[in-house]
């Protein structure tokens, strides 16, 4: 057994197994909340207004207890993964949460069916459906496990990180949609958490919390900054057409004021999701089945970079399948609570990847936490309306150590001609491709579904086709 995953008695935040004091950790846990939280609600916010769902259309109580599932959700299914139960589960130190690579088929199933709780309950189908199929997928992925060495998984993983830079980017300037997109305060406030962060990781001891909880810190520090601004600058700005909008740094207290202290969770078919029901339709199940394979190979990329990263090894076959069918089985389980996929999270693999915190104890904090947001969601609403510039200065130095994750897994051995070749078409062609909008626009529907967006599916295929068709390295097999 490797010496990351040996268990003990006493653990530090750097091995999977072992206790940590809470006061340890509770701040590590809470910074992987942090780092995923936004991007855990995003996703399904858009979903809902996709399906009509608004406040305005008096799905507010409805929109109220979705959000509060998918923090639910998401934490139950990160203990799953965590501990494992039978064959479900890869006790990898991945943070699971509501998938946005499922977006453009939703809001495009959306389009085709129409708005309302139909079509959102048809989604929900599909998704139970999908989530089963990917769970059987992972129980048998070991015999697939050849088709994934280090130069292929390697690949996917910098196809991750590539496609996750430049997100952080993106948030660092505000979000999507705002008026003062990269504006000064926006990115000054981003630069203040990235270079506290900085600080406590490198001018401080590696071993002490404020070095382990870098993160967490540097973060809390760009909310209270937040907060400070909020209170003493100008909240409203206008635009080229004289409309006003209000500041993307601000942090607006109502939605805090007006969350409840306490509500259990509710499942579709009752309570206040009764007007949600389960139907299994063909033109939702098919595109959405497709999809549940696509992001079965993203999950190996999540788990081989989070293994590489934070334990410095590959990851083993029970890991990876474990891994795959729990994201299959927990994403059937959030549909049944009305929650998108639950899979695994990339920002936190980044977060793994920086810290090389990986302790069990750690993580099941902050998933403890998630359900606490989940049961209170005055907890959750303190958390949500932080400032997108203020995860953006953490996001963005966490993504793109995903990417040298990646680095790391394809130059652990010596890399030869072939695997350089692999490498130049799987992420010049292959992510090139599915990155660039529009590519793809003329080409069949499902070929669209399969290879567009987010250009992590055609980098791993061109990565897994020529790493098949390819002749080996002799002189490389011979010395092996």
């Amino acid at each position: 057994m490797s010496k990351n995953t040996r268990p003990a008695e006493n653990g530090t935040p750097y091995t999977f197994y072992g206790k940590l004091p809470l006061k340890q950790a509770i701040p590590l846990g809470l910074q992987h909340v942090m780092a995923m939280f936004v991007g855990n609600l995003t996703p399904l916010i858009i979903v809902m207004g996709a399906c009509g769902l608004t406040a305005d259309a008096g799905f507010g109580d409805l929109r109220t207890a979705l959000l509060q599932n998918a923090m639910t959700i998401a934490g139950i299914v990160t203990l799953v993964q965590l501990f494992s139960i039978g064959p479900c589960g890869g006790k990898v130190p991945i943070v699971m949460g509501t998938s946005s690579g499922f977006l453009g088929v939703f809001q495009s199933l959306a389009a085709t069916l129409g708005t309302g709780v139909l079509t959102y309950g048809a989604i929900m189908g599909a998704c139970v459906v999908g989530g089963i199929f990917e769970g059987v997928l992972g129980l048998f992925l070991k015999p697939l496990r050849r088709f994934f060495p280090a130069v292929v998984t390697g690949c996917v993983v910098m196809s991750i990180g590539l496609s996750l830079v430049p997100v952080g980017i993106n948030y660092l300037c505000g979000g999507n949609g705002v008026n003062d997109y990269g504006s000064l305060y926006n990115i000054g406030l981003g630069l203040l958490v990235l270079v506290v962060i900085l600080v406590l990781k490198h001018f401080t001891n590696p071993k002490s919390m404020l070095s382990t909880s870098s993160i967490l810190i540097g973060i809390l520090v760009g909310y209270i900054v937040a907060i400070i601004m909020t209170l003493t600058l100008p909240h409203t700005g206008v635009n080229a057409d004289g409309v006003e909008y209000t500041y993307a740094w601000v942090v607006n207290f109502d939605q805090v004021k007006n969350a409840s202290w306490f509500a259990l969770p509710s499942f579709i078919g009752f309570g206040k999701l009764s007007d949600i029901h389960l139907s299994f339709d063909m033109q939702a199940i098919l595109p959405i089945g497709i999809m549940f394979i696509v992001t079965a190979v993203e999950t190996v990329g999540d788990i081989s970079g989070c293994i590489e990263g934070g334990m410095g090894r590959e990851a083993t076959d029970s890991e990876l399948s474990g891994g795959v069918v729990c994201d299959g089985l927990g994403s059937s389980l959030a549909a049944v609570f009305g929650v998108l996929p639950n899979t695994s999270f990339s920002q936190n693999v980044g977060l793994v990847t920086m810290t090389k915190v990986v302790n069990r104890m750690a993580l099941t904090c902050g998933a403890i936490f998630l359900i606490l947001c989940g049961l209170c969601p005055k907890i959750g609403a303190c958390v949500s309306i932080m400032p997108q510039p203020v995860l953006g200065g953490a996001a963005v130095i966490m993504f793109a150590s995903i990417l040298v994750s990646g680095i790391q897994l394809v130059t652990r051995d010596p890399i030869s001609t072939r695997e350089i070749t692999i490498i130049s078409v799987a992420l010049g062609l292959g992510y090139g491709l599915g990155s660039t909008a529009g590519a793809t626009g003329h080409l069949p529907y499902y070929v669209q579904l399969i290879f567009g967006g987010s250009g992590i599916v055609p980098a791993a295929f061109a990565a897994i086709l020529l790493n098949i068709i390819l002749p080996k390295d002799k002189k490389k097999d011979e010395a092996a």
